[in-house]
């Protein structure tokens, strides 16, 4: 595949969607090339939704998938219906792709895309230890039809832990502040993990997941699922 690429491609409709409200859904359907992504209009009331919508997507060099998601709108909290995923592979290989295709499910949890640039550093002296994070910033992947979060970081190790501040309405957001725990000396002769988690905050119900890494001393950091421990630094 040519270093530069467009993709045009064509919404066109879903069938025998699950209702999420009351026997019916407000289906509507996000695009992400990795952390690229475009959105169709709300169809309200409807588990056969027509869009037809036209798009084209530039796809950078070295990207990893095309993800088609299909959510249902909510007043509080859009739910995800099922999403289709396509490789660089797969895209590459035809020329033209025009076929129904079966949604997979979703967990929310594992739709982590985005990268965040820290510095870490442990500072020693004869009396204490304490470990100093720099959260500078970050690019997430949208989580909802705004196409932004309200972000906040949360840096981990053993029992202590410390958070950035909220930064509404981005999906890249700049905090440039400094975390620091303080240490036991003993605790430096542990095993230990450090972890920064990013999560969306939200006023009402729970905060949404955005991504965790364990970094090591300082660059971007791809971030991950709950369920996965590598980490991709450059």
């Amino acid at each position: 595949m040519a270093q530069n690429t467009s993709l045009y491609f064509r919404i066109v409709e879903g069938r025998n969607l699950p209702a999420k409200d009351s026997g019916t859904s407000d289906p509507y359907c996000i695009v992400k090339v990795d952390n690229e992504v475009v959105a169709t209009a709300t169809v309200w009331k409807n588990l056969n939704p027509f869009w037809g919508e036209e798009f084209t997507l530039h796809l950078p060099m070295g990207f990893h998938s095309l993800s088609f998601l299909v959510m249902d709108e909510d007043t509080i909290h859009d739910d995800v219906i099922g999403k289709i995923t396509l490789s660089k592979e797969a895209i590459g290989s035809q020329a033209k792709l025009d076929s129904w295709m079966n949604l997979t499910r979703v967990d929310p949890d594992e739709e982590v895309q985005g990268e965040i640039h820290l510095s870490l550093e442990l500072l020693k002296d004869t009396t204490k230890s304490s470990l100093r994070c720099q959260v500078i910033e970050a690019d997430l992947a949208p989580r909802d039809i705004s196409g932004t979060s309200d972000p906040f970081g949360r840096i981990i190790f053993n029992n202590h832990s410390a958070e950035t501040s909220i930064i509404k309405k981005t999906r890249f957001p700049h905090w440039g502040e400094t975390l620091e725990l303080e240490l036991d000396a003993e605790e430096l002769n542990e095993e230990g993990t450090v972890v920064m988690e990013v999560w969306d905050w939200d006023m009402v119900g729970k905060n949404d997941f955005l991504g965790k890494v364990t970094p090591v001393l300082e660059g971007w950091f791809r971030l991950l699922p709950l369920g996965n421990n590598e980490a991709d630094a450059r």
